[in-house]
């Protein structure tokens, strides 16, 4: 016969071993991680000579400049949204895919939401992709 007895014995968890497989880790992380940092080499563009001649546009660019009176412009030809929409559809009705680029000038202190109204309008003309260019304009 077996006697039983009333004790009852607690569990215990022996971390030792886990202390040690982790002090262990941490030791090959230390030595994997280099020890100089990396930098990134970073290339700010330098103001151009003034005895530099500037190139000229190519004839399939394609820039809408928003003033600073919100008046749009189409290559220097002033135009309203519609009109500006509806000639874009027509101009890039006519070109490939990979000519259908657009860029927008428009000052900062231009509403958001106005340049969103614009590029939603461009959108809809078929100009992909349209780069945003925010400049103070003259």
């Amino acid at each position: 016969m077996s006697i039983q007895s009333n004790k009852q014995t607690s569990p215990n968890i022996n971390v030792t071993p886990l202390i040690d497989v982790l002090l262990v880790l941490l030791i090959i992380f230390m030595v994997i991680t280099p020890i100089d940092s990396r930098k990134f080499d970073t290339k700010i563009p330098e103001k151009p000579d003034s005895t530099q001649e500037e190139l000229a546009a190519p004839p399939t660019l394609l820039v809408v400049s928003i003033d600073k009176d919100l008046q749009l412009s189409l290559n220097s030809q002033t135009m309203n949204l519609m009109d500006l929409t509806s000639s874009l559809k027509q101009i890039l009705s006519e070109r490939t895919p990979d000519q259908k680029t657009l860029f927008i000038k428009a000052p900062k202190n231009v509403r958001y939401e106005f340049v969103a109204n614009v590029i939603d309008g461009i959108k809809g003309a078929g100009a992909s992709p349209i780069g945003l260019q925010v400049d103070y304009l003259e």
